[in-house]
């Protein structure tokens, strides 16, 4: 089984480019609704978040607003959390994986937000990266509700450069030329990664 890591800076269409693939029959794995199941209502990390971080559980879920800032005021509280919910994602991660190697599935995308900043990026065949010019990151990113230029320069700081992830990719996809032209650009990866001639980039079995 193929394992694509797909992946782009805030605002570079990571989302669009994952429903594309899911779309083409392609299972995917979100990282970041992993975490939000984690989170809400009856989640499996609600209990111990809520432990780390007293007041940010509100009618039994995670304010995830309340985290963010409880982890910016503590320079040691993103280890904390990560301590708490990164084995949780493995487990959903691994429980992924064994669903999809019990239908049969050729390939499957690994939807992860910070793929190359986490280490992520060893684990995987193939790298996607979604991306798009910086005045249309800008643009999209400072439409959202509550988004500040200089939050959005924080959020940057944080991820590896688009010009670094796009070095290291597989494949790109320009998500600037319109949804039509995406989704050619994926069912043209999709074919590539499904060539016979096509390499991975590791030899070992997912976990």
């Amino acid at each position: 089984m193929i394992v694509v890591g797909l992946t782009g800076s805030i605002g570079m269409g990571k989302s669009t480019t994952a429903a594309m693939f899911r779309d083409a029959g392609i299972a995917v794995y979100d990282a970041d609704a992993a975490v939000h199941r984690l989170y809400d209502r009856g989640g499996e990390a609600v209990a111990a978040v809520g432990a780390a971080f007293p007041g940010v559980v509100r009618d039994g879920a995670v304010d995830r607003e309340g985290l963010r800032q409880a982890v910016l005021a503590d320079p040691d509280a993103l280890t904390r959390l990560n301590a708490i919910v990164h084995p949780m994602v493995g487990a959903d991660r691994a429980e992924f994986f064994a669903q999809a190697q019990a239908r049969g599935d050729e390939l499957v995308v690994l939807d992860v937000p910070l793929l190359f900043e986490t280490g992520g990026h060893a684990q995987v065949d193939a790298i996607v990266v979604a991306s798009a010019p910086a005045e249309v990151q800008r643009e999209r990113v400072l439409a959202r509700p509550g988004m500040t230029p200089e939050r959005l320069e924080s959020l940057l700081s944080r991820q590896m450069a688009d010009a670094d992830k796009r070095a290291r990719a597989h494949f790109v996809v320009d998500t600037s030329k319109g949804l039509e032209s995406a989704r050619r650009q994926v069912v043209e990866i999709i074919a590539a990664l499904r060539d016979p001639q096509f390499k991975p980039a590791r030899d070992r079995t997912v976990g």
